[in-house]
């Protein structure tokens, strides 16, 4: 164990917890818990959103997915990066006015059936889960390179820090995890950044005819083709990303934390900067990693690509620098892992406990017992699954994370904000239809079934590794063909009442809101 890179884990283990512990003296009711006494600033909120959205994927896989592949890396970040237009332009204020705790609160504005709260409910932890698994698989290794561990006593020292921040500290503590991840990550990055650019006196020109002798691709390395074949490949594959991320349900019950609307314009737009000078410095990581240690032999050390931020650290500036950013990577880990686990405490905690099983009626201290020991089951069941997940390639649940987003939650989330005619049918046939179509594509896929590689070795059924591009709209057809086919009316008058208040904020007068 270097002592180096173990004191740079204790410190993001002492700095968390003393939040935690601060936050933990704030949390006395459940409005504290869920939502942080919506205390945070746009500014604040969108630091902690840029750190619930960048996760080890995006630091360490794209770092090496633009090393070993180029302009098909790239394609990536930008996808991530435009996504946030989507949840500005369309779902951000107008989730933030009808909801309180949850996306379950945004679809009770509408519909009063409970079975749709149950659906979204079950929609919000399953992507939750799906998105948590590949992150501590990843936080084990990463701890494993760090402090050289073994890989499970890993994943118990990183899923039981999530659990005490969430559980102690709520939404307070995990916010400002976020927070001080993404000063680390931005700090790192930019340093690392400027190391790269000084190495090559600060032409990027230079820089990249280095990259051209350090790649066996050549040219090719700043054309598309490297990475996808297909154009109908890459275009699935934003079509997931860009739509994804405005069905993320970690990223949604972020929009709660504010007071009003306009902080959640401001948190949205200062998330998209910081995220945008992330991905643009990642690039520069990319490439740097080209230059300096070459494709061939990153290939060679990690087939994966992953270990390219920590090897370019090391031949810049030694084991001093490599420690630096492998606890960055562990922070950015341990600031998603919170998100994602708050996220699927409100699911189940408020929305199936209070509303569905209690009926609304469970007293403040039993909701707030209740949301703590369900955050305390997930985060055990999470490790529970990534411990026996060590040897196995989880990196397609990240993708497909966000092609279940954007096929189950997406398409009821728009119908039910802007469609009259919507109804209580298709939002159920739009969530179900889109989750299973999601799932099936990915399962009967060369994720999955592949000769060499799969989990299953045969010849998969559907050939794309990215199924969005027929997902997505399969969810959007189930909402749309549920409502037309169902004889049931829609209840126009509870929709204008509702869009009122999801463009304005006024709610009915004399009334108490329809979600309460």
């Amino acid at each position: 164990m270097n002592v180096t890179y173990f004191l740079f884990f204790l410190c993001i283990v002492g700095c968390t917890l003393i939040i935690t512990h601060w936050a933990a003296r704030r949390e006395k009711t459940v409005y504290q818990f869920y939502t942080a006494s919506q205390s945070l600033t746009g500014f604040q909120n969108g630091m902690a959103i840029a750190g619930d959205y960048i996760s080890a994927a995006s630091f360490l896989g794209i770092i090496g997915a633009i090393a070993l592949s180029g302009y098909d890396g790239f394609l990536y970040s930008i996808g991530f990066l435009v996504s946030y237009l989507i949840v500005l332009l369309v779902v951000a204020e107008p989730v933030h006015r009808l909801g309180r705790y949850s996306l379950g609160d945004v679809m009770a504005a509408r519909f009063s059936d409970r079975k749709i709260r149950l659906a979204m409910a079950v929609g919000a932890f399953m992507i939750s889960i799906l998105y948590l698994i590949p992150q501590l698989v990843a936080s084990g290794l990463v701890l494993r390179l760090l402090l050289g561990i073994d890989y499970s006593l890993s994943v118990l020292i990183i899923g039981s820090l999530m659990t005490v921040y969430v559980v102690q500290g709520g939404m307070m503590a995990t916010s400002w995890v976020q927070i001080v991840k993404t000063v680390l990550l931005m700090s790192g990055t930019f340093l690392l950044s400027l190391i790269v650019l000084n190495r090559f006196d600060w032409q990027v020109m230079h820089l990249l005819a280095h990259v051209q002798q350090g790649t066996p691709l050549g040219e090719q390395f700043f054309l598309p083709g490297n990475l996808f074949d297909s154009p109908v490949e890459i275009f699935s594959l934003k079509m997931a990303l860009i739509l994804g991320t405005a069905g993320m349900p970690h990223i949604l019950i972020r929009l709660f934390t504010v007071r009003n609307a306009l902080e959640v314009r401001r948190s949205v737009i200062t998330a998209s900067w910081i995220i945008g000078l992330f991905y643009v410095m990642t690039l520069i990581l990319g490439l740097g990693t080209v230059a300096v240690i070459g494709s061939q032999a990153l290939e060679s050390a990690d087939p994966t690509g992953n270990l390219a931020a920590p090897l370019l650290a090391q031949e810049l500036g030694g084991d001093f620098l490599l420690a630096f950013i492998s606890a960055i990577a562990f922070a950015t880990i341990v600031a998603v892992v919170t998100g994602l686990v708050i996220s699927s405490t409100t699911a189940l905690a408020h929305d199936v406990y209070n509303h569905l099983i209690k009926r609304g009626a469970a007293k403040e201290v039993e909701q707030l017992r209740v949301a703590k020991w369900t955050a305390a089951g997930i985060g055990l069941l999470a490790m529970l699954f990534s411990l026996g997940l060590e040897n196995v390639n989880v990196a397609f649940l990240v993708s497909l994370t966000f092609v279940v987003a954007a096929s189950t939650n997406l398409p009821v989330l728009v119908c039910t904000l802007y469609w009259k005619r919507f109804n209580q049918t298709g939002a159920i046939v739009g969530m179900t239809t889109g989750f299973l179509a999601s799932m099936l594509l990915v399962l009967f896929g060369p994720h999955i079934m592949d000769p060499v590689n799969g989990w299953i070795s045969r010849e998969a059924f559907f050939p794309l590794h990215n199924p969005g591009i027929i997902a997505i709209p399969i969810g959007f057809l189930g909402a749309i063909l549920g409502t037309v086919l169902s004889r049931k009316p829609a209840d126009t008058e509870r929709f204008a009442h509702m869009y009122v208040q999801a463009q304005t904020g006024i709610r009915r007068r004399g009334r108490r809101p329809w979600n309460s």
